[in-house]
């Protein structure tokens, strides 16, 4: 979970450009709090370069927080992103 000005600065876009160079899957979404949520599988070594990518972000991001939990692989691929979960 990424927390910040994340939204409306190609966080999404990125963040999946970002991933499929890096041969990671997973997806990515806004969510109507204004965060955004990102899942990534593949090489561990991979995987942790997103999640450093996250704390930083595209050019126009402020993040402030990201918050990291371990899932069990879902067995994923491809990059995408998914649509906002509206209320």
């Amino acid at each position: 979970m990424v927390s910040g000005y994340v939204q409306g600065v190609y966080f999404r876009d990125t963040c999946r450009r970002m991933a499929i160079r890096r041969g990671v899957a997973g997806w990515v979404r806004n969510l109507p709090d204004g965060t955004v949520e990102a899942v990534f599988e593949g090489d561990p070594d991979s995987v942790q370069q997103m999640v450093a990518w996250a704390h930083q972000g595209p050019p126009h991001a402020v993040v402030d927080r990201v918050d990291v939990y371990e899932e069990d692989p879902e067995g994923l691929t491809g990059f995408e992103i998914r649509p906002t979960p509206w209320r």
